[in-house]
């Protein structure tokens, strides 16, 4: 097996190939990741992070990630303190950094951002998420722990439920179900219903799915439930957020009778109760330490 990228830019650019290979090899990094081994596949290696948007967990996990394969981080998680605020566009801030660093992480809130990048710099790009487009490692970390907890990505059925149409997360997840044959149920309002483009996507790559309101009345019988918070940050008019916020909540009676996995990308807000977190099949935290051993195998297999 090989893996054939340059740069992490969108799940559509991966191959199955591809994506076994990178979820075959985050096993093997899985004890380095709980710090049971060590590693100095990147000695002497620079990360470069560049983060325009808030983050936590991908930021921290890919700062983890390097570090555990033996390297380090330069760059920055907000806007303020850097030469952005005095008015430095994008394109020359990544020269700068690319001059200091072996790779990029990037995430910004401009859609396409890490692609225009990935095409004016001389090192590997990674996207971190732009804007309301794609975020392929946190698709590559779904798939991780959806095989880990199920053993396959095969046949399966999954329920898609929130901010279906400002979520990047799921916006790229729903292509790397596709190429694994899932059904997918989406539960959303109509307000955040999957944008057509995507599903016209779905129809040409024959996956199967439906669109749904409700939320009780279809997880009974899915593999997994990927619960999205509604992104306020997203909405361009406060009010259209309003009519839509805490539609939909679960809590550990809904789930008591259900062998359905829950995942969720976090952070949380009022979707998921926190008495869910004592259930067994509540992923979502080992959901986001999986990130880590998957970005540790993306920059093994980015940075040469």
């Amino acid at each position: 097996m090989s893996f054939s990228l340059e740069n992490i830019i969108s799940i559509r650019d991966f191959k199955k190939s591809d994506v076994d290979y990178i979820l075959k090899l985050a096993e093997e990094m899985e004890p380095i990741a709980r710090s049971e081994q060590v590693s100095h596949k990147k000695d002497g290696k620079l990360l470069g992070v560049m983060f325009y948007e808030p983050s936590t967990r991908t930021r921290l996990s890919f700062e983890t990630a390097m570090k555990r394969l033996g390297g380090d981080v330069v760059g920055f998680n907000q806007k303020q303190g850097t030469s952005v605020q005095k008015g430095e566009v994008l394109y020359d801030t990544a020269q700068i950094i690319s001059q200091y660093s072996d790779a990029i992480v990037l995430r910004h809130d401009m859609e396409g951002a890490a692609r225009f990048i990935s095409n004016k710099v001389d090192v590997p790009v990674i996207n971190a998420g732009d804007g309301a487009g794609q975020h392929p490692t946190q698709t590559l970390l779904d798939l991780y722990t959806i095989k880990r907890t199920r053993g396959d990505l095969s046949n399966l059925k999954i329920a898609l439920v929130g901010d279906l149409k400002y979520g990047r997360t799921v916006h790229s997840l729903v292509y790397a179900l596709a190429m694994f044959k899932a059904e997918i149920v989406f539960i959303s309002p109509k307000e955040l219903q999957m944008p057509p483009e995507i599903l016209k996507d779905l129809e040409k790559l024959n996956c199967k799915f439906t669109i749904e309101e409700s939320l009780l009345e279809n997880i009974e019988d899915v593999d997994v439930i990927y619960m999205t918070r509604i992104q306020k940050e997203r909405f361009p008019d406060p009010k259209e957020y309003l009519k839509v916020k805490g539609r939909y909540a679960l809590t550990a009676k809904n789930l008591e009778n259900s062998d359905s996995i829950l995942m969720h990308p976090l952070p949380r807000v009022d979707e998921i109760s926190f008495d869910v977190d004592k259930l067994s099949n509540a992923m979502f935290f080992k959901q986001a330490f999986y990130g880590v051993p998957v970005r540790m195998a993306l920059l093994d297999s980015v940075i040469k």
